[in-house]
């Protein structure tokens, strides 16, 4: 099984054009299997062709009819990337993953209710991606350190969310579905919901969650596990030495008062029954072990 991205995925590039749209088009291509990208929209280039061959569309609508676009990924600059997602969920799409960087959170509040009552599942912004290892990816990870296998990861962080599958994949634990969830602090897809999916996955047998300081998301996930997920799960926090006040790379990293620190969240995590890892070098042997392995 997998979540989010199967082989009825059928990808559209929002950005196509750009510097890192067409990049990562061509990973994807060359990564994808059974997941398919279809093409690319950049308002005012309809009709035309990418470097990679593929049709180029005005606007999502135009590739839900044309292509039956089901999936969108976005490299669109900060200052549309809102209204990218947007156009995405009234486009009707399934899954939306926005890979932007630096969107304004007054753009995200926007359009929050449109998130939350559509059918869209959007994932980030400010994010690296989700992937399907052995049938596709949508994003920007590194497709060779992933195998498929039965370990479904959730993070908040791009670099620990590669660190924790080279991991994995080092112990011979290979991957149902990766997803990292971006760091922001309007996002759409938080831990919890990330988690349900997988815990209700049959293809999933143990969950690495990954969080970092700042809000409350990990620790209504660790809720949500201790009363209904019974599948082993690893837990790490990153931001362990952060300071109260001052942002720590992600704009949702920033410890306010006593909420939102590293020991709040691993103590959540712990009463929990989770396997809270204290370095993130842990998280492979960690995996191992809970699964008796």
């Amino acid at each position: 099984m997998a979540v989010l991205i199967t082989e009825k995925t059928r990808i559209i590039v929002q950005g196509i054009t750009g510097k890192e749209g067409s990049f990562h088009t061509g990973q994807m291509l060359e990564y994808n299997t059974t997941a398919k990208v279809v093409g690319g929209v950049t308002p005012g280039k309809g009709g035309q062709k990418s470097e990679h061959g593929l049709p180029i569309f005005n606007s999502v609508k135009d590739a839900v009819d044309k292509e039956a676009a089901n999936a969108a990924c976005i490299f669109v600059p900060p200052a549309f990337a809102a209204d990218a997602i947007l156009e995405g969920i009234m486009a009707g799409l399934d899954l939306v993953i926005c890979i932007t960087e630096g969107i304004p959170v007054r753009d995200m509040s926007r359009i929050v209710d449109y998130i939350r009552n559509s059918k869209t599942v959007v994932v980030g912004p400010n994010c690296p991606g989700v992937i399907t290892p052995g049938v596709g990816k949508m994003g920007i990870m590194p497709g060779f350190i992933h195998k498929p296998g039965t370990i479904g990861v959730v993070s908040r962080s791009g670099t620990l969310t590669y660190e924790s599958v080279h991991q994995l994949s080092q112990v011979g634990l290979g991957q149902s579905t990766c997803i990292g969830i971006g760091g922001d602090p309007i996002i759409g897809l938080p831990h919890l919901k990330a988690v349900k999916l997988l815990a209700d996955d049959p293809g999933t047998e143990g969950i690495v969650m990954i969080g970092e300081i700042g809000g409350s998301a990990e620790e209504e996930a660790a809720e949500y596990i201790k009363q209904y997920v019974k599948k082993p799960v690893v837990g790490f926090i990153a931001g362990q030495t952060a300071p109260p006040g001052r942002r720590m790379g992600h704009a949702g990293a920033i410890i306010s008062g006593s909420a939102g620190t590293a020991q709040t969240k691993m103590k959540a995590m712990k009463d929990a029954g989770i396997y809270v890892c204290e370095s993130p070098a842990e998280i492979g042997e960690a995996m191992k072990k809970a699964l008796g392995k």
